[in-house]
C-alpha cells in the first residue's frame, strides 16, 4: 500500500453493534495492523459508546471495502485519515 490509512470508528451503541463490527474486523483481519479500542469504564459504569482506531495495511481496495462496510452499519460513524509515503 502506498498510502497509510487510519480509521476512527465511533460506535454509538456498543452492546447492539459490537457483533456486526467484530464480524467485519474478523473478515478483514489480515488488513488490520493495529487495533485500539476506547470506551469509558470503571467499577460502576461501562459506556454504551465506544471508539476504535484501526491502522490498515495491505491491499488498498480491501481497506476501502472495510471502510464502506463499517460506515453502512446504522449507528457507526467512520472517519478516515490518509498519509502518503
Amino acid at each position: 500500500m502506498k498510502k497509510h490509512i487510519i480509521l476512527g470508528i465511533h460506535i454509538t451503541n456498543r452492546l447492539k453493534k459490537a457483533a456486526s463490527v467484530q464480524k467485519l474486523l474478523t473478515e478483514y483481519g489480515c488488513n488490520i495492523k493495529t487495533r485500539i479500542g476506547l470506551h469509558e469504564v470503571n467499577e460502576n459504569f461501562c459506556a454504551t459508546n465506544g471508539m476504535l482506531i484501526l491502522e490498515l495495511t495491505g491491499d488498498e481496495k480491501k481497506c476501502l471495502e472495510l471502510t464502506k462496510k463499517l460506515g453502512a452499519i446504522t449507528g457507526i460513524e467512520v472517519k478516515k485519515m490518509v498519509f502518503k509515503n
